[in-house]
């Protein structure tokens, strides 16, 4: 699904519009706010949804400043331990692809791996997948359960009731991977190489 540029709608407030049907927001680690919306949204009544969520807001803040706090000791990697890990993720995350999806029934297009700064993968209409190689750094299952995730949108190019009922048959510990990642993603994210600004 292509995203645009983040547009900034307010001080702190951010959004980028791409063909998805619902918004989702997300605080990130400077404490602004960012919005994932539909094309069609207007100014307003983003900024009126951002209004009536203002307790989670705060919320999420604190939570995010400690966890900032918390992950200020975790070391980058180094840019030879990222090609390194790099090259291991292009060797590993396909052939899983492969064996996923030959259990699965599933067809796919190609598959890119790449270092990526805020998503674990993607899936796009023609069928080619994208996964972030920073997922090496997390557990088989976790690793596994991505992989799931986007070969169901070879079934189903969203994110309803059916395509989570598909997830769900092929992944049964869904939830509690997708939980291991909501607490594990910033510190597993902060690996990234300083100086180096991936997509």
């Amino acid at each position: 699904m292509k995203e645009y540029t983040p547009e900034k709608l307010d001080e702190g407030i951010f959004a980028v519009r791409s063909g998805r049907k619902t918004i989702r927001m997300e605080i990130l680690p400077d404490g602004s706010v960012m919005l994932r919306v539909p094309m069609q949204a207007s100014r307003k009544a983003l900024l009126r949804f951002v209004r009536d969520r203002s307790d989670w807001i705060r919320k999420h803040r604190e939570l995010t400043l400690r966890q900032e706090q918390n992950l200020a000791g975790i070391r980058p990697l180094t840019p030879e331990e990222a090609q390194e890990l790099d090259r291991r993720a292009k060797e590993i995350i396909p052939k899983r692809v492969g064996e996923l999806a030959s259990s699965a029934g599933i067809s796919y297009g190609k598959v890119r791996v790449r270092m990526m700064r805020s998503r674990w993968g993607s899936c796009s209409r023609s069928g080619d997948l994208t996964f972030n190689s920073l997922l090496l750094l997390t557990p088989p299952e976790v690793l596994d359960s991505v992989i799931l995730h986007e070969l169901c949108h070879r079934d189903e190019m969203n994110h309803s009731p059916r395509f989570y009922a598909l997830l769900s048959a092929r992944c049964p510990d869904y939830p509690q991977c997708r939980l291991w990642l909501r607490k594990n993603s910033r510190a597993v994210l902060r690996r990234i190489p300083a100086g180096e600004d991936p997509k």
